[in-house]
This record gives structure tokens, sequence and C-alpha cells, in this order.
């Protein structure tokens, strides 16, 4: 009679069961698997984790940036689809406080701000001379660099030959008409000057001390007689500069001659006179330009009626121009300078920042003018653009422009 085991079966039967279970649950999961989760896509996968401030370093899983006190930043693999963007983390972007502006059309004004120098008016300036033979009987209390107004007495001088003509004209009847017509006219030819012969004329009396008067108001310069002197004819008696108006010379830098034309208008301020303001124009444009200083000359006319102006005192000139027009204008911090070329990294969305070529026009306050290369409304990065330039570099895109491809 056979004898039947019953806990050992139980056991048996039980082992059998769980077993089968098992199998039953793993060929489940395998067929749920191949069915539900299929593989993360390609352009999600993390290449590398990096520090955004020593990008060139790459670390192989997220943590401490050994370098900085902040988290390393993934790099996926979509971002190196667009080969002409870079893509930098939002968290990166508010933790370095990256600001953009926008390009904007704004009014030009052709504006130059140089500095200038006060010099002689060499337009103005008279010269003295004896017109016939003579002697000095004396001379004013003056020297050079001394200031004369117009008709003050530089000298006193007998002239025998102007007291010869005087004597033959004043001996003439009033009824000689012809004759005294030909004695003011060899009067007139010897040098005399016409108000001495008007003098003589209305007075009747003979003139044998001349006084030699300024012809204008000025410095007079040079001072060629003495008393006591004799008067040869042409000989040099005094140079006056008249200052009635004075010339600013200005220095232009090259890359701003364009903008200068003849008339436009000038402000000046002096140090020496801080309240005033004084307004000129433009009078002449030199055709050489300072090898030296890289600059054109430029000569504004000033008026000087109070004789303030002495040559010598320097001045900041503002050079204006009525010929206003609109151009496209961006930050002047916004511009990346590379020494071959201008650059502005220009936000797009979903964080890409594309770094593009650009022509730069004149600097207009905080912003300069871009004449190629950004459009209206577009926006530049401001603050921060270094480490997208730097990350730009590592992905080959700034090398690309340098080799002039178009992004």
């Amino acid at each position: 009679m056979l004898k039947i085991k019953w806990p050992a079966l139980c056991v048996g039967a039980c082992a059998l069961l769980v077993s089968g279970a098992l199998l039953g649950y793993g060929w489940a999961v395998k067929k749920l698997s191949s069915t539900v989760s299929p593989a993360m896509p390609q352009q999600h996968q993390v290449l590398y984790w990096y520090d955004p401030m020593v990008p060139d370093q790459k670390f192989d899983k997220p943590g401490k940036s050994p370098f900085m006190d902040m988290e390393l930043v993934a790099k996926y693999a979509d971002e190196s689809m667009d080969a002409g963007t870079v893509t930098i983390d939002p968290r990166i972007v508010q933790n370095l406080g990256m600001r953009t502006a926008v390009v904007k059309r704004a009014a030009v004004e052709n504006r130059v701000d140089a500095t200038g120098m006060l010099v002689f008016n060499e337009r103005d300036v008279a010269v003295l001379q004896s017109r016939s033979a003579g002697f000095v009987e004396r001379v004013a209390k003056l020297a050079p660099g001394d200031l004369v107004a117009k008709g003050d007495v530089i000298a006193e001088v007998l002239m025998p030959e102007w007291v010869a003509l005087q004597q033959e004209v004043l001996s003439l009847n009033e009824g000689d008409k012809y004759l005294l017509a030909a004695g003011r006219e060899r009067m007139r030819i010897a040098g005399m000057p016409a108000e001495l012969i008007r003098q003589i004329e209305k007075t009747k009396q003979l003139q044998t001390h001349i006084k030699l008067t300024a012809p204008r108001a000025g410095i007079i310069q040079e001072l060629g007689i003495r008393t006591g002197m004799t008067l040869m004819v042409g000989q040099f008696i005094a140079r006056i500069q008249g200052i009635d108006k004075v010339w600013l010379e200005v220095a232009v830098p090259e890359a701003q001659a364009n903008h200068i034309q003849l008339g436009q208008l000038a402000q000046a301020h002096f140090s020496a006179l801080p309240e005033k303001t004084i307004q000129g124009k433009v009078t002449s444009i030199l055709p050489e330009l300072n090898a030296m200083t890289r600059t054109l000359r430029v000569r504004v006319e000033l008026p000087n009626p109070r004789h303030q102006l002495r040559p010598g005192l320097s001045a900041q000139v503002t050079l204006k121009n009525n010929n206003k027009k609109t151009a496209l204008v961006v930050p002047t911090e916004s511009i990346i300078r590379t020494g071959q070329r201008s650059l502005v990294m220009v936000a797009e969305d979903h964080g890409h920042y594309r770094p593009v070529e650009i022509i730069l026009g004149q600097e207009i306050g905080d912003n300069t003018v871009v004449i190629q290369g950004v459009e209206e409304s577009q926006r530049v990065v401001t603050s921060g653009q270094f480490l997208i330039d730097s990350e730009a570099s590592l992905k080959g895109i700034i090398p690309q422009l340098n080799d002039g491809a178009k992004l």
C-alpha cells in the first residue's frame, strides 16, 4: 500500500504554482515593455554637462562645478542641430542677469563734438607804411601786444613833400577848379590820407606835423619805428591784427570729416567763459589732413565784439547740420569688436542666440548707427554677450563668420 506524504506533496505543488506565476509575470512585463516604453528620442539625449563659465571643460555626469559655485548645465543633442545659433539655459540667463535691447530707428543728427583753439583772423590784418620820405617826431607809448582802437595815434611825422604839396594847393584861388582838382590828386598820389586832404581844404591851414593813426582796431603785432628815425618811402611802420572776428581752428577726427560742410553752425564752449555759448559758422575746410593726429582742420569764424576772445584759448566745439535723417541704432555696449569685424548677438525664440556681423556708422550718445546687418524690432544682447560669443566660438560659428560664411 502506497503511503502519500501530504506535507511534501503540498510543498511541491506550491513551488510549481509560484514558478509558473513568476514565468507568466516575466512574459507579461517583457511584452508590455516592448509595446509601451519607446526609446528616448535621439535629439533630447544629453551629450555632456559643462560649466558655462568654463565651457571648454566637459563632464559625463551632472553635479557641482569644480570651478564655480553652480550646477553643471546639460548639453543636449538637439542644440547642435541649428548650426547658426547658440542655446543658453534660461536659468543661466536669469543668474547672469542677461539683458537685451530692441533694434530701433532713431533720428540721426549730423553732430560732431571736437576741440578747437582760437587763432587770429589772418584776413583781418592792416599794415601801415610810409608813403613818402620824412622824419619821426614822436611815437605813442605803444609796444607789440598793445590793443589800439581805430583812429588811435601811432606816431607824428614830418614829411617835407607833403608840406610842399599843401602849400601849392593853398596858394591857388578858389576859382581855379581844374588846378585845385589836380593838386588834390597829387596829394592823394603822394600818399596823404583822404581825411587829411579834406581837413586841409576845410581849414585852409598848413599841416606840418602829420599824425599817423591806426586804420582799424586790433593788436599791434609789430612796431617798426622809434622817435628820431628817418623814414624812407615804403618803410614799415606797424602791423595791426584785427580781433573783431577770430578763428576757431577745430580738429575734426578723420572718421567724421564727411559730416562737415561750409556754412555749418558751430557752438563753442570756453572754460574761460563758462557762462557763455558762442555761435559761429564754418568758413573754411582745409584740404590737408594732419598725419600725426589724423584730424581735419576746420575754421570756424566767431564774433568778438567785446574782445573777450583771445588767441590761445581752447574750446569744446559742437558742429551741427540741420539735415536730419533716421537710421537703425543699437546700444553701443551690445557691440563686440573683434578687431576684424563687429558683431552683435541677436536673441531669438526659445533661448536661441545668433551672432550677426554688422557694419557700423557714427555714435550717437549711448547708441551706434548700424548700416547693415540687423533689422528693426530685433533684440540684441547688451549684457552677457561675451558668454554667448565664447560658446559660439566653441561651436565653430564665429570661425564660420571669419571665413565669410552666411548664417
